[in-house]
């Protein structure tokens, strides 16, 4: 399947970058385990913080500057 045969939605959140960082071995595989126990993944769990992150300062960057 092409990019351009994907629905609108899927093409707007499509994941094209990485963003790598470095993290003690043992807290990596501690994090990586305790999603697998809890059904998720890692990305799905960072990318959620990483949503959030933005959410609360975009808008309280908002509100400090109105």
């Amino acid at each position: 399947m092409t990019v351009s045969a994907l629905p609108a939605k899927k093409r707007k959140h499509k994941k094209d970058s990485q963003l790598i960082i470095r993290i003690n071995e043992l807290e990596r595989n501690r994090f990586v385990e305790l999603c697998n126990e809890l059904d998720t993944s890692a990305a799905r769990e960072i990318r959620r913080f990483i949503h959030d992150f933005m959410r609360k300062h975009e808008n309280a960057r908002k509100y400090s500057n109105g």
